[in-house]
């Protein structure tokens, strides 16, 4: 299988990253392709917490070669923190294990300032961004005045690129937003330091995939964030700025969509979402904080509690059907161990109607009322079961109804945090 794909089908923070782990061990390459440090990924490797943000999770097998891709945006601090905490734990990353595409985009001191400063002035309608500048990067990207990994390379470039930008970005940071300009020169300086350290690491990252897929080598990409906060087909504009489905990885890494063979969701046992924005299964009760407490519902980037809900089909089929999904990945079913009763929404009611989608107004989502299907739930511990048929009965059940209502079979299931706690209901799709 040279290529498979990763993605979330909920609104992140699925668990995408212990998945990737395990891939990873029948890859030769492992690519991230959209989004940028507003994702995280949290994986436990024999008792050992690891924290990724740009990097992709595969640095941590040996071997192997990692990829930041076109589509990421990459604030360089950031990306070159990482490398230096991963080094003071003797995972030491250099060129021949890390490649960031020269058409990356760059996040720049503005796109910081101008994020904080939009969230600040929206108040209670704001969306809810990470304030990392990733939109406004994006918008760069889009208006065709962004800053390039490449430029790094040509100092004569990117200084004039920042000072034009700065041009503009001061004026509207001074006048609309009454906050603090930036000097344009310390930017230039600070970025040619970033420059002398990650140059050795800069490629044609596209070019490289392509080589590999035709050598017969396997490749694995991952997304950042979910279906749901994609721009184009999520709860806009509580969504990112990029694009979380699959086919990204043709646009956000090079690769052509003839080269895919299997794409495997992530889905979580339940629901979570943070920030801002539609959740029709969100719970405010004892078992939403069960869910916060055990799940450890905190954001890996932002440190901020993650809203929890029941598990909602009609999000993960929606998922399935814009990714075109071939195998569902469950996460964190060891979380619901010990809850009475499980529900599961199957479906909405709208205007007496029962719909099985997700309407594009946020008028008529908030006017849903999710359809229940009920579960008995257990409380015996799970986190040992290595086959299906180790696990409860009603356990069993509840994994049946997701694959049902989802459309979509199970490939994998989690039943702890560690990389061994896992079962493996179809090996063929890994």
């Amino acid at each position: 299988m040279p290529c498979r794909v990763v993605v979330g089908t909920q609104w992140g923070d699925e668990g995408k990253g212990k998945l990737v782990d395990l891939l990873t061990e029948q890859a030769q390459a492992i690519v991230r392709f959209q989004g940028g440090n507003n994702a995280g990924h949290t994986l436990v490797v024999q008792g050992e917490k690891y924290i990724f943000h740009l990097v992709p999770s595969g640095i941590l097998h040996p071997g192997k070669r990692c990829y930041i891709g076109n589509g990421v945006v990459v604030d360089p601090e950031v990306l070159l923190g990482e490398i230096d905490r991963l080094g003071q734990r003797n995972i030491n990353i250099g060129p021949d294990k890390l490649r960031l595409s020269e058409r990356a985009h760059l996040i720049m001191p503005y796109h910081k300032a101008l994020d904080l400063a939009r969230e600040k002035a929206k108040g209670k309608q704001a969306i809810g961004t990470t304030g990392r500048g990733i939109g406004p990067c994006y918008e760069d990207k889009a208006a065709r005045t962004g800053i390039r990994a490449v430029d790094l390379l040509e100092p004569e470039v990117l200084a004039q690129k920042v000072s034009s930008n700065l041009d503009e970005k001061n004026f509207w940071l001074a006048k609309y937003y009454q906050a603090e300009t930036i000097d344009p020169q310390e930017v230039i300086d600070q970025y040619l330091a970033y420059a002398r350290r990650l140059e050795p690491f800069i490629s044609d990252v596209a070019l490289e995939l392509h080589q590999l897929l035709a050598e017969g080598q396997n490749v694995l990409c991952e997304g950042a964030q979910g279906t749901h906060l994609d721009i184009d087909h999520g709860t806009y504009p509580y969504v990112t700025s990029s694009n979380p489905v699959a086919g990204t990885i043709c646009s956000g890494a090079g690769i052509g969509v003839s080269r895919v063979d299997v794409v495997l969701g992530i889905v979580k046992a339940y629901t979570t979402r943070v920030g801002g924005g539609p959740f029709l299964t969100e719970l405010e009760d004892e078992n939403g904080r069960w869910m916060q407490e055990k799940g450890a519902e905190f954001g890996s980037t932002t440190g901020r509690p993650r809203r929890c809900g029941w598990l909602d089909t009609v999000v993960v089929s929606t998922a399935v059907r814009l990714s075109g999904i071939t195998g569902l990945c469950v996460t964190k079913l060891d979380v619901l161990t010990g809850l009475e009763k499980l529900n599961i929404c199957v479906g909405y009611e709208l205007d007496g109607q029962r719909i099985n989608t997700m309407p594009a107004s946020l008028t008529k989502l908030a006017a849903c009322q999710p359809v229940y299907e009920t579960f008995d739930g257990w409380d015996q511990d799970i986190t040992t079961a290595r086959r299906k048929d180790d696990l409860p009965a009603n356990c069993r059940a509840y994994l049946d109804a997701l694959e049902q209502h989802s459309g979509a079979p199970l490939a994998v299931v989690g039943v702890g945090p560690d990389r061994e706690e896992t079962i493996v209901l179809r090996p063929d799709m890994l």
